[in-house]
């Protein structure tokens, strides 16, 4: 493998390009083996659904760091375009939630289910004992669904190729659970980019296409940024846990 193509860098990984494959690798310590494995096993589940996403090929070892090899996609994100061609903001929103959508119509049973993944989370959480309990209490309470859910689902994660044609990338955080926590989720990371508009279009949309009701997914913002606020920086911890107690469920 070449790896003197960057993509992108982050904090906790690099993104390469060889031919047609995307070497993506995780810098350590910040990522276990068993991370890392379990996105590769995500990835692998989530193709079997038949949503257009990138072909895993391997899980290896680079320079004594783990990498996931998989197909390079060509295109530009959805969140590029709306950058670029603001004219088209509402035909770019259209599709992301069109998109959305069609992955909530998807089932895949072998994945972790969300409502465990977030009671785990929130139990990390630095929140005090009698918050934790009501989390775990409102969490409890939430209707058992069993659809797809991507679980950080942003225009950064679809890439538009050449020929118009969407792919959905980053499958790490997918889960099986309720599509309303999956639409909070999403709310959630366009109002840590301080696109408070574009959040409230976004959900406004997505009640809409999906004949969902507001308050649903208002009700779970809470129990989702508390579930969120586990990882990220400071700021974003902050502004995460600001949201937990902004819905009264009484």
């Amino acid at each position: 493998m070449k790896l003197d193509n960057v993509i992108t860098v982050s904090t906790n990984k690099t993104i390469y390009r060889d031919g047609d494959l995307c070497i993506k690798v995780f810098n350590t310590p910040e990522y276990s083996k068993e991370g890392v494995l379990n996105e590769a096993l995500n990835q692998a589940r989530i193709e079997t659904t038949g949503l257009d996403v990138a072909t895993i090929h391997e899980v290896t070892m680079v320079d004594g760091k783990w990498a996931i090899v998989l197909d390079y996609i060509p295109g530009k994100t959805l969140a590029q375009l709306m950058d670029e061609n603001p004219e088209r903001l509402d035909e770019y929103l259209n599709l992301f939630v069109d998109l959305q959508i069609s992955i909530h119509e998807k089932r895949c049973p072998t994945l972790t289910r969300l409502k465990d993944k977030m009671r785990n989370k929130i139990s990390l959480t630095t929140l005090d004992a009698t918050t934790k309990y009501d989390l775990h209490t409102r969490l409890e309470g939430m209707p058992k669904h069993n659809k797809v859910c991507h679980g950080d689902f942003h225009p950064s994660n679809v890439i538009i190729r050449p020929d118009g044609s969407p792919c959905i990338i980053d499958w790490a955080h997918v889960t099986q659970g309720n599509a309303s926590a999956d639409a909070a989720r999403t709310f959630l990371l366009f109002s840590l980019e301080g696109k408070t508009e574009l959040a409230n279009k976004y959900l406004n949309l997505f009640c809409k296409k999906s004949d969902t009701a507001r308050q649903y997914v208002q009700k779970w913002t809470p129990i989702v940024a508390a579930s969120q606020s586990v990882k990220g920086n400071e700021h974003e911890r902050q502004f995460l846990l600001s949201w937990v107690d902004v819905v009264d469920y009484e």
